[in-house]
């Protein structure tokens, strides 16, 4: 069967050179995702991954995430090298609709790349119709994908982060576009997974003209992956959480509470001290993430936790881990406004957990501050960079000499308390303390209520009353402050 013959590329009239894809270009979806890229960043797919509309995908023996990501795909008529965003659309000869179908079980291994986790024998289907690009607005085509017949994404090209002539123009730098190739242009928001039995159905429409329902259908492998030959899947609530969309749909525990603006703000008048005091009457004592101090001094934070957690060293360990977009550099990217990040080096302060271009990230981020039982390398230039830096001490060398970036929004064990995500840290000159977000506004208003009390002690003390009856108050002097407190 030659490629003009062969269904899979019956739509495109042949087999592309290229199939170049957009990691992440609606806003809906980055809103899902919680971050927003300034540029767009592509993976390839091989085009032996094409399907035809009506045809199956296999979800392999021993794998669960699955994921449907509907599509624009764009068709490369004339070449373009170098074209501006102006010219770069009369580049696209066709328009059709697309799946961009993924196995989170295989992507984190990936490292961004995609290659396994995205590139399956029926992992791109196509079609089933083309229409002509130059018919039609870039900017007003509309994309629906169903699931079982239920509507559950409904987006269009005015919703695009970068629009499609931008992607064109940008990919027209690195490399020839050429006749033929395809571009998948990104998912919006609805994204989730299919399971065996589920059919799923993508079209994309410009007004009267549209490509039809591309079908798909998915069914279940026997085959299953060989731990003999390559990494097997594997998967985690994070991966869950990603694709189905988010926490509550892929059935696990609805995320944390929001540090809203309001108790942050009442957090933010407290001392860590007062704060440690109200969690010590609640039987919390071990909360306090020891060894740490600021690299600048009078740094102050408050936030909610995104945890990374480092190993111990190993050499073929690093190998395999500490490369590439790895889960040190991963947690600075997905860092969000308000967060701290919370680094679990053991104590280990015989190497760098970070240096200056990782915060220089992390503030460009919006991040609150970085917190660390380890080293910090380039500490000078850290601290200059303006976040709040919480260290056990500076050290020149690079991450692979003590520890191995292992994994990221997981349960952590930092100055000798454990951190999970979604904690409220609070930072000042007495350390860096953690409490949990469910009971956050209960002792702040008790830690305020303190703080006023104390306050009003210090002024008697000052006056010249002695501190016994006082501090701590007994009933005569209670009754005053009551009395003072309510005038």
């Amino acid at each position: 069967m030659n490629d003009t013959t062969d269904p899979r590329f019956t739509v495109l009239g042949g087999r592309p050179g290229k199939i170049v894809a957009v990691h992440l270009s609606y806003g809906s979806r980055a809103d899902q995702r919680g971050r927003r890229p300034a540029a767009p960043s592509y993976f390839f797919k091989p085009s032996s991954s094409l399907a035809a509309s009506g045809s199956e995908i296999v979800r392999p023996a021993g794998t669960e995430l699955l994921a449907f990501e509907g599509e624009i795909a764009l068709v490369i008529g004339e070449p373009a090298r170098w074209v501006t965003p102006d010219a770069a659309w009369s580049h696209v000869a066709s328009v059709t609709a697309a799946n961009d179908f993924g196995l989170y079980d295989l992507r984190a291994n990936d490292k961004g790349s995609n290659v396994r986790s995205k590139g399956g024998d029926g992992y791109t289907p196509l079609g089933p119709a083309l229409f002509d690009a130059h018919e039609v607005d870039p900017t007003a085509l509309r994309l629906r994908t169903w699931v079982n017949g239920d509507l559950v994404q409904d987006d269009s090209t005015a919703g695009l982060i970068f629009s499609l002539a931008q992607i064109v123009a940008d990919l027209s730098q690195h490399f020839t576009l050429e006749t033929g190739d395809v571009i998948l242009t990104g998912t919006p928001a609805g994204s989730s997974v299919v399971v065996p039995g589920d059919v799923v159905e993508v079209q994309v429409d410009a007004g009267a003209l549209s490509t039809g329902r591309l079908r798909t259908t998915v069914t279940q492998g026997a085959q299953s992956f060989d731990a003999a030959i390559g990494s097997l899947p594997a998967v985690d609530d994070t991966q869950r959480t990603e694709a189905w969309g988010s926490a509550e749909a892929a059935g696990l525990s609805p995320a944390a509470p929001a540090l809203s603006p309001a108790l942050r703000d009442k957090i933010s008048r407290v001392p860590v001290a007062a704060l440690s005091g109200q969690l010590r009457k609640r039987g919390l004592n071990d909360v306090t993430i020891d060894g740490v101090r600021p690299l600048t001094p009078g740094s102050r934070f408050v936030g909610m936790a995104r945890t990374l957690r480092f190993v111990p060293h190993r050499e073929d360990l690093f190998a395999s881990h500490g490369g590439g977009q790895n889960a040190q550099k991963r947690a600075f990217d997905a860092v969000g406004e308000g967060e701290v990040i919370v680094i679990e080096a053991r104590g280990e302060t015989g190497s760098g957990t970070l240096g200056d271009i990782l915060a220089i990230r992390a503030h460009a981020r919006g991040a609150a501050a970085i917190v660390t039982d380890g080293g910090v390398r380039d500490a000078e230039a850290v601290a200059a960079v303006g976040i709040p830096v919480f260290t056990a001490g500076a050290h020149p060398a690079v991450l692979g000499r003590r520890h191995v970036p292992w994994e990221t929004d997981v349960a952590v064990g930092c100055g000798g308390t454990t951190v999970e995500p979604g904690d409220i840290l609070v930072g000042d000159g007495d350390g860096v303390i953690v409490i949990p977000p469910g009971i956050a506004e209960e002792v702040v208003d008790a830690a305020l209520a303190q703080e006023a009390e104390d306050a009003w002690i210090a002024e008697q003390v000052a006056s010249g009353h002695p501190i016994e009856g006082l501090f701590p108050m007994n009933a005569e002097w209670r009754a005053r402050y009551e009395s003072e407190r309510n005038a």
